[in-house]
């Protein structure tokens, strides 16, 4: 071959891969290969699947107990770790009922192998009551833990060898709201934000405002920065959030409300009104009984979001909300609700690559059809993702122990 033709065969080629790279998003191309695991809990059982993004299925290959149940998990970006929250409060199953405040809360870390089992790694940590989220910073060096009752936030290190390590002290004068439910580390690492529920109002109490919360960052020192609450907290049930990949935007559910909201991130804060508000629920109202979101993700991509709406009885909606977003101004428009096959869907999940979502449905019902009644476990429901964002159902994978919840699942990139 000729050394010009060599060099024009070689020019081709470049352009074909180049053009094959432009339509991969750069998590597809980092993970499209890699192998994925899921873990799901029920109660103190954690459970442990391999994922097979190709085919949208899932095999059961093992679980573990803990010593209370299982709340939340991070795994960390850096090392193989998956670092479990876990309290004999909150959620703890007695056949009858649940604990309301328990006595033991912890952290453990488990070192993840390749083929996604756990194995302990160190001394737990332990925690100041039930956590009810758990993420850690953007170079994994510390854990954020956000606690609902009493409302609060702590950092604890993470020593060198993965371990949990010290807390760090924090100033009394942080102003946690009421009702954390979630606490996020800002993508430049020098923000923390907790947010913070509120309460519904009762026939005895007002309502308690919900917030947002912005915390400086700092080598695991947190400091104020803002409180936002648009009507001064009042209707704000704000749960939980996720941040655009590229844009300034980021997406908060409004709990009661069954509302996404989108906020614009300008230097480690947010602005203190929304950019937009939209309805999740298909047919776009608002406040109804026994109604509520919970998670939001966003794709890899940033084309799209999603949004969990839970429902209390058969007569409300088990679904999975489908927004596209305007890669110019950030607005979501609503293109699908899909049934989750399951009831309560408190926690989902999007593959690294992009290719399935899967959703953990809490709890196991019993549903009357003419003269029947049909029990649907707690499952693990696995949807595969179109190119254009809108999601089909494959398969439904029941995870149920008795009448215990599936209270959290995870998709985890092995390495």
């Amino acid at each position: 071959m000729s050394l010009r033709r060599g060099r024009w065969l070689g020019a081709l080629i470049a352009i074909a891969v180049a053009t094959v790279l432009a339509h991969l998003t750069a998590g597809q191309i980092a993970t499209r290969s890699a192998k994925v695991a899921l873990y799901a809990s029920v109660g103190e059982e954690l459970i442990i699947f391999s994922v097979d993004p190709e085919r949208a299925t899932l095999t059961r290959q093992s679980s573990l107990k803990l010593p209370g149940f299982v709340q939340e998990a991070w795994a960390s970006p850096s090392t193989p770790f998956l670092y479990v929250a876990w309290s004999n409060g909150g959620t703890s199953y007695n056949g009858s009922g649940v604990t309301p405040v328990g006595d033991t809360h912890a952290v453990t870390a488990f070192r993840v192998d390749g083929s996604g089992a756990l194995h302990a790694e160190g001394a737990a940590g332990a925690l100041h009551s039930r956590p009810i989220h758990i993420t850690g910073d953007v170079p994994g060096r510390h854990l954020l833990v956000a606690y609902n009752d009493p409302s609060g936030v702590s950092v604890h290190t993470i020593n060198g060898d993965g371990t949990v390590g010290p807390e760090v002290p924090q100033p009394a004068t942080l102003d946690v709201g009421i009702y954390a439910h979630q606490v996020r580390v800002l993508p430049t690492n020098k923000g923390v934000i907790l947010v913070t529920r509120g309460n519904q109002p009762t026939s005895t109490t007002r309502e308690d405002p919900g917030a947002v919360k912005i915390f400086r960052y700092e080598d695991g020192k947190l400091s104020n920065v803002a409180s936002i609450a648009p009507s001064k907290g009042i209707g704000f049930r704000s749960r939980h959030l996720d941040f655009h990949p590229t844009g300034p935007w980021v997406y908060l559910t409004l709990e009661s409300q069954n509302r996404l909201e989108v906020f614009r991130r300008t230097d480690d804060t947010l602005n203190a009104e929304p950019l937009f508000s939209k309805s999740t629920l298909a047919n776009g109202s608002g406040v109804v009984p026994g109604q509520t979101t919970s998670s939001v993700h966003v794709h890899p991509n940033g084309q799209f979001v999603y949004v969990a709406n839970r429902g209390a009885s058969p007569a409300n909606s088990n679904d999975i909300a489908v927004f596209r977003i305007n890669q110019q101004t950030g607005e979501p428009s609503l293109i699908q609700n899909i049934g989750t096959h399951g009831f309560t869907p408190r926690t989902f999940a999007v593959d690294p690559s992009g290719r399935i979502l899967v959703v953990g449905n809490q709890t196991t019902m019993d549903v009357r059809n003419g003269a029947t009644a049909e029990t649907v476990p707690a499952n693990l429901s696995v949807f595969r993702i179109r190119a254009d964002g809108m999601l089909d159902y494959v398969n439904r994978y029941d995870v149920a122990s008795g009448r215990k919840p599936l209270w959290w699942m995870g998709l985890v990139a092995l390495r």
